[in-house]
């Protein structure tokens, strides 16, 4: 297997490292590419990526990513929204899972259509208006509801969407119906304010949730807060022939080159990653390993700790090759 490495900006240089070193202990056999892309080599070079490194990346099976630096107003590309469309990643599956830290308990997967909606980039600028277009289709609607309800134990859909307000909304919650009832899977449909409601009121009622780009987007990063942190969170982005691993955090400018960014949620990302290649043993570990370091109290800040990036990534090694 041979996996491209974007670090990309910010904390993603700090935690891929980590999430790497996962896959090297539990994928020997695997190849690495490095490729450095990302704002800050904008800055440099005058590219956050080249048609060079596009191809790099599409001579791999799947990316171990990082996180990126998009900043507004500026002609700057977001390298996330390039490979997603390129790669043609149109799900997105964030899984949020209760853990020693957690202030809620919680067990749930938001399935996000990675495509469509107002990130297709359909836009027309003007000085005094910005149109954008919301662009939903039957097929992509329906593709990600079949990934949706292909969930291995898959107890119930939840098709999150805004009909009463948006037509758009209407044929995205009345295609993901129509792949439900064929797959024989229980459904309800949910006003997105009403499912942002409940993931604060009573999260337990949430089984698997599939929703358009921009409600995904949103309810994933709620969802974080209830498993204790975006530092705790990992995402794939899935096609039919690649996949990329993320995790749900950004570059966190702030504590970018502290040291003390959350490595946790790149590393189960890597776990996904495991997953994806068919490798469910190895992943298992991976969770172990991470159940393990969380339990003996070795905390990055976000989660109330002291330790840095290193020593949890030191940790989480330790446990994993005694699992193995």
């Amino acid at each position: 297997m041979k996996i491209a490495v974007l670090p990309g900006d910010g904390v993603g240089k700090e935690v891929v490292p980590v999430a790497r070193d996962v896959l090297k202990m539990t994928l020997p056999d695997a190849e690495f590419v490095h490729v450095d892309v990302g704002h800050e080599r904008w800055l440099r070079e005058g590219k956050a990526m080249t048609d060079g490194d596009m191809d790099v990346v599409r001579g791999c099976d799947c990316v171990l990513f990082g996180a990126i630096t998009s900043p507004p107003g500026k002609p700057y590309r977001s390298i996330i929204l390039a490979l997603r469309k390129d790669l043609e990643l149109y799900a997105n599956i964030r899984p949020f899972k209760s853990n020693p830290v957690s202030p809620r308990q919680v067990d749930f997967v938001i399935y996000r259509e990675n495509s469509e909606d107002l990130y297709a980039g359909l836009e027309t600028v003007t000085p005094d208006e910005v149109r954008s277009v919301r662009l939903i289709t039957r097929k992509a609607s329906e593709r990600i509801a079949r990934v949706a309800c292909r969930r291995p134990g898959i107890r119930k859909l939840t098709i999150v969407h805004k009909a009463n307000v948006m037509k758009s909304c209407e044929l995205f919650r009345d295609a993901c119906i129509s792949v439900a009832t064929a797959a024989g899977v229980p459904y309800d449909d949910m006003l997105v304010d009403t499912a942002a409601y409940y993931l604060v009121r009573d999260p337990s009622r949430f089984d698997t949730i599939v929703t358009t780009n921009l409600f995904g987007d949103i309810l994933s990063d709620e969802a974080s807060a209830l498993i204790g942190s975006m530092g705790l969170s990992p995402s794939a982005n899935v096609g039919d022939r690649y996949a990329l691993f993320e995790p749900v955090h950004g570059s966190a400018p702030d504590i970018a080159g502290k040291g003390i960014a959350n490595p946790i949620a790149a590393v189960l990302s890597a776990k996904m990653l495991l997953e994806w290649a068919g490798k469910p043993d190895a992943a298992k570990a991976v969770q172990h390993a991470v159940d393990r370091t969380i339990a003996e109290g070795t905390l990055t800040p976000d989660l109330g700790g002291r330790c840095t990036t290193q020593d949890v990534g030191t940790t989480v090694l330790k446990h994993l090759e005694k699992t193995l």
